[in-house]
């Protein structure tokens, strides 16, 4: 069975919350990272046999967004692509699924990637499709609605949103506010000096965003960082649930961002004349507890480790996505290791943000490009998943 290759990987900067990215549609966005890639590579895109890209809020505007960006990027018509949905680790799955796509042999060459614009997640009703004769129609705010309706609450029992389980975490793991603080702040700082340092320039392209007049505003550098965040500074932010730990500073942001890669059969390579920055090693996805979703890295990295052979003394670099400062910690004390040296190094969820279908390919992306600058052999990714998932991946470096 061939290895599978990760080739040019590549990211935008990420977008805050409605702002500098948020008139930008998904096909567009998507575009720019898979234009990116092409150019890098400058493989023909008619060797690409299959486009696999996550969102986890898909709508009727750009249906199966992995067709669509194929298209709007200019691939031939020939190009088949398909959408996928893992909700926080959807990225990480498109990364999974064109690697099973190369190592069965159904296809030498996948583009995969992730997207997501949180900026333009829709209002809808469910009501409308008869008529309404009479009485209030109500519309749902998808980005809330997606986040209550994780799990059958027949079964499982209401659960406000992603909050809630995190608040369960800190509970369970007897994580401090003041921890949470701690964390959220170095994941700023280590963020900010990233890119101070030119750290991201090699994995970012910048997005020219169209104006309604004027030349085109470049976007260059993730928007939500805030250097100057301080453990004290976050101490005066409102909890967002009664007597909890969890506020808007030590919480992942709803960002707006694409990511991309190409991944190519290992006997391909020197065909293509493409050099690959690693090879997925093994992943894994477990279920968990809705109500504890936050813990699903632990069983699903103890799993990859299983199925791998490896330890976590194999492991030169680890990315856990920051969904809640109170939730990695919490993962941390679950895996019984804690080298803040060698985890999120460049910050993650909470200073560069959760762009939720493209985060898992963000992720890699920054953890490939920094285990080339350490020499680092095995890097670690791991995810918490919303309703009760976990997802791991391992890659080894060429």
């Amino acid at each position: 069975m061939p290895r599978a290759a990760i080739v040019s990987p590549v990211r935008t900067p990420v977008g805050a919350f409605g702002k500098s990215l948020r008139d930008m549609p998904v096909e567009k966005l998507g575009a720019v990272v898979v234009k990116e890639v092409l150019k890098r590579t400058g493989i023909d895109p008619a060797l690409i046999e299959d486009f696999v890209f996550a969102q986890s809020y898909a709508n009727s505007e750009t249906p199966c967004v992995g067709r669509w960006i194929a298209l709007e990027s200019g691939l031939p018509v020939t190009v088949p692509g398909m959408q996928l949905d893992r909700r926080c680790g959807g990225g990480l799955q498109s990364i999974v699924t064109g690697a099973m796509m190369v190592q069965s042999g159904a296809c030498d060459v996948v583009l995969a990637g992730g997207i997501e614009s949180m900026s333009n997640i829709e209002y809808y009703t469910t009501d409308m499709r008869w008529g309404a004769r009479s009485g209030t129609t109500r519309l749902y705010d998808r980005l809330d609605r997606g986040r209550e309706r994780s799990q059958p609450e027949e079964r499982f029992g209401y659960i406000s949103g992603m909050i809630e389980t995190a608040e369960n975490l800190a509970r369970d793991y007897q994580i401090e506010r003041e921890e949470a603080d701690a964390y959220a702040a170095r994941s700023h700082q280590r963020a900010a000096a990233a890119w101070d340092q030119g750290k991201f320039d090699a994995e970012t392209v910048s997005v020219e965003v169209p104006q309604r007049k004027g030349a085109p505003v470049i976007f260059e550098r993730d928007e939500g960082i805030r250097p100057d965040t301080t453990a004290d500074g976050l101490s005066r932010l409102r909890v967002l649930m009664k007597d909890g730990t969890v506020t808007a500073g030590n919480a992942a942001q709803q960002n707006d961002a694409a990511a991309a890669c190409l991944i190519v059969s290992e006997d391909r390579l020197d065909a293509l004349g493409l050099k690959p920055m690693a090879f997925l090693k093994g992943w894994s996805a477990v279920g968990c507890e809705p109500s504890h979703m936050g813990i699903g890295p632990v069983s699903a990295t103890q799993k990859v480790l299983n199925k791998t052979g490896l330890s976590m003394q194999d492991i030169g670099l680890i990315e856990i996505n920051e969904a809640f400062a109170t939730q990695v910690l919490a993962c941390l004390k679950g895996l019984e290791w804690d080298d803040q040296s060698i985890l999120n190094v460049n910050g993650s969820g909470i200073s560069l943000g959760h762009p939720i279908g493209a985060t898992g390919v963000r992720i890699m992306t920054t953890l490939l490009h920094e285990m080339a600058r350490r020499d680092v052999r095995y890097g670690l990714e791991t995810m918490c998943v919303g309703g009760g998932q976990g997802m791991a991946a391992i890659f080894e470096r060429t």
